[in-house]
Formats: structure tokens, sequence, C-alpha cells
């Protein structure tokens, strides 16, 4: 069987295809939302622009990406085969399809098609969550990402159809004469999607990653926080949301409170486990180390607000002024330095793993252009910082459209090495991403291949003696 470090189990990942497909879409709602939300600070949009933009870079991008990361690495963490492929795969369309109709339906501002693509959207997460979930209903006993994986999938259950009411709710004003207002129901769906689902997910993956590729084993420190923070993190989300959605200001302030003592010592953890690194530069520990730095940056910043007005719409993302640092900084750059390691990392396994010991191979991380990697951090650096100083130091208007320019360049700049390393490396393709059929859609595993022993650096040896056996 294929085994990376920790004893974990790549046997049992689906077939490439599959999360590579959700990748590369999600890479397209990217380069939409980012061009989108750069020509917003220059002229007004027309219908919803806001709501489009916001749904197609976190739901179109971060949380396509999501769904995909989870049905590669969950049965790869959890040692257990994913439930359904063909579900895998069903539930990528949904969502695409739902998107790609959401979007435009918001922006021509001709809402009665508009719970149309909403069902869309509530079938495909459900597929998701039903899928995932069920793979992980076979791990026992869960360990600290899977727990965190199954909050997110509870938030993401409950999320869909929130958004599906509120998009109803455009047409057929269902949620008059009930005893909470839209505004309400729109802070609990956006709640539970941003700080249940998408941290949720980033919470368990920032703590496995960086073990995995710093080199670093947990100190009791480390340990005792994280034993803090478990608990804490489901509680707050509940508390926060529930309060946020009926209306409670002392539960939601409780909750936000909670909330943010959580993901502080989160914070403390991964700084730890970034600065106790024994292992090289990375693509994605350069970039988790921003992600820290914009979470506490963030934290600092949503307090006060949180603490004064809780349940205040301009609060949603933190603070009126945060919403940058939040999207951008902790979400934008956790995705970004993710997917550096893991679509090399799936490539190399369906590709070269097999000839390990066998023929000169590539290393994980020769197979994306280091260059291009090191000119799109410099300027989605540049970029995203700007976009966050100019609304909290007061700058002109000029700094956040120059800003988003050059950060729009910056994750274009990744968009095109991700592409360029699918198109380079893998057996057909790009297109063969969306062309290839998944082996063993009726749940049949393929053969095994050679024992794998993956490095922090995702540098899997190179040259002509075996690394592992067969």
């Amino acid at each position: 069987m294929n085994r990376i470090p920790g004893g974990l189990r790549t046997d049992q990942q689906p077939p490439m295809a599959i999360p590579l497909r959700h990748f590369v879409l999600a890479l397209a709602f990217l380069v939409a939302g980012i061009v989108g939300a750069t020509a917003m600070t220059v002229e007004t949009l027309p219908g919803l622009a806001d709501i489009a933009s916001v749904h197609a870079l976190l739901l179109g991008w971060v949380g396509v990406t999501i769904m995909g990361a989870m049905t590669q690495f969950v049965p790869v963490w959890s040692g257990v085969t994913i439930h359904s492929r063909r579900l895998a795969v069903t539930q990528l369309w949904l969502v695409v399809v739902g998107l790609v109709a959401f979007v435009p339906i918001l922006l021509v501002g001709d809402l009665a098609w508009l719970p149309l693509a909403a069902a869309a959207l509530l079938a495909g997460i459900w597929l998701f969550v039903y899928n995932v979930g069920r793979t992980l209903l076979r791990a026992r006993p869960l360990e600290f990402t899977e727990r965190h994986f199954a909050v997110a999938l509870v938030c993401f259950a409950a999320v869909a159809p929130l958004g599906f009411l509120l998009a109803v709710d455009f047409t057929t004003p269902l949620l008059e004469g009930v005893p909470f207002a839209r505004g309400e129901v729109v802070l609990a769906h956006a709640t539970l999607a941003l700080y249940g689902a998408v941290i949720g997910t980033i919470i368990g993956a920032l703590v496995q990653l960086g073990q995995m590729f710093a080199q670093y084993d947990l100190t009791a420190l480390d340990d005792r926080l994280l034993a803090v923070e478990q608990p804490l993190f489901p509680a707050a989300i509940v508390a926060l949301s529930v309060g946020r959605g009926l209306g409670i200001e002392p539960l939601a302030r409780v909750g936000g409170v909670a909330l943010l003592a959580a993901l502080l010592a989160v914070a403390v953890v991964v700084a730890r486990i970034l600065g106790g690194s024994t292992a090289d530069r990375s693509p994605m520990t350069d970039r988790y180390w921003v992600v820290v730095a914009s979470l506490v940056a963030w934290s600092v910043v949503a307090f006060p607000a949180w603490w004064s007005d809780p349940l205040g719409y301009a609060g949603l993302f933190g603070h009126p002024d945060a919403t940058n640092l939040l999207v951008f900084g902790v979400f934008a750059f956790v995705v970004v330095g993710s997917l550096y390691h893991i679509v090399p990392f799936i490539i190399w396994l369906e590709e070269y793993s097999d000839r390990l010991g066998f023929e000169q191979v590539p290393m994980i991380d020769d197979l994306y252009d280091d260059r291009l990697e090191r000119a799109d951090l410099a300027l989605t650096l540049v970029g995203v910082a700007a976009m966050v100083a100019t609304p909290l130091a007061d700058l002109p208007g000029i700094a956040l459209t120059a800003g988003g320019a050059v950060a729009t360049v910056g994750f274009c700049l990744f968009v095109a090495n991700m592409l360029l390393t699918i198109r380079r490396h893998s057996p057909d393709g790009l297109v063969g991403v969306f062309t290839t059929l998944e082996d063993g859609e009726s749940g049949e595993e393929s053969e095994p291949g050679p024992d794998v022993d993956i490095g922090a650096e995702g540098s899997a040896g190179s040259g002509s003696e075996p690394e592992a056996g067969p």
C-alpha cells in the first residue's frame, strides 16, 4: 500500500481525476471572483454584484476546493475508502451548474430562476456531506482533523437549506410572519458558512498538514491548547450562529468571544509548529505563516466589534473593515498554500510513484514552477496587504484598486502554475481531468502500488535506488 508520514494510507484515495476536477473548476471561480471583486472597486456592477462575488469566491473557489480536498484526503487520513465515487462526481457538477446559474442571475437581477439554481446547490452540498460523512462514520475513533471535518460537515449541511430558503424568499416571501427576520437568517447562514464550514476545515487541515510538512511533533503545551480548543470551537459556533439567528445578543457575544479564543489557541499552536520546523521552506509553510499573522490580526480587530454589537450585519466578517483580512489573508493563503502541495502530490502518486526505485523520478516539488510560485507569493502578499490596509488605515481608494489589481495578477500566476503542473505531468493533461473515466466506479479498489514514503518537503526520492520496498 502507499504510505505517507504518520501512517496515512494513500491506497484508499479516489481516482486522481475526481479531486483534480474539483480543483480546476474551483480555480475558474477564483479568477472570476477576484476579477469581479477588483472591478467593483472601480465601478458599480449591476444587480446583486456583492452577493455574486462573495459566492463565487467563498462557495465557488474555497467551497469547491474543500469538497475536493475532503473527498481526496478523508480516505487518506482515516484509512477507509470513499463511500461513493459516483456521488463524489455528481456533487461537483450539481454545485458547479448551480453556481454557474446562481451568479449570473444575481448580476442580471431577474431572480425568478434563483430558487432553481439554489436547489442544485442544496443537492450538491448535501450529497457531499452525505458522501464524506458516511466515509467518516467508518473511521473510529475520530482524531483531531476528523473531528473538525465532522463539525464542518454539519455546518455545510445547515448552510445549504438556509441558503435555499433565502434564495426562495427573494421571489416568494417565506419569511413574512415568522418570529425571525430575513437579516437574522442571513447572519446565521453566513456565520455557519464562514466560521463553521470554512474555518472548521481550515483548523483541521492546518494542524495536520503543518505537522507533516514542518516535521514537528506536538509538545505538551500544544496538546493542552488543542484540548481547550476542541470542545470550545463547536460550542462557540453553535452559540454564535443560534444567537445571531434568534437575535439573542448575550448568546452571540459569548459565542463570538469563545470562537476568537479558540482560533487564537490554534494560531499559537500553528505558529509553534512552523517556528519549530526542521524542514526546508515550502510554498505551504510560507503561506501558513501569513495565515497565522492574518488570523491573529483579524481576531484582534474582530473582538471589539463582536463585543459591542455581535448581532450587527457590519460585523459579519468580524469587522466592517476586516473582510479582506479574513477572506484573503486567512482563507486564500490557506487554500493556495495547501494546493501547492495537494495538486502535485496527487499527480505524483498517480504518475510517478509506481516508477520509484526503477527509474529516475522527479520530486513532488519539482512538478510546479518555483519561479512562478515565488512571484505569485510576492504579488499576493503586496496586493492583499494593500487591500487590508486601505480600510483599516483609511488610505485613498486608489490603494484598494491597485492592491486588488496586484493580488489578481498574483492569484492568476498561481492558477497558471497549477494548470501547467496538471498539463505537463498528468497522463492526459487538462483534458484528461474531464474525460478520464473513474476506475472502480462501483466501489472496487484498484491494485495498490508500491510503498512510498514522502518527506516533509513532498520530496519523494528521485534517483535510481529504491526508496521503499515493492
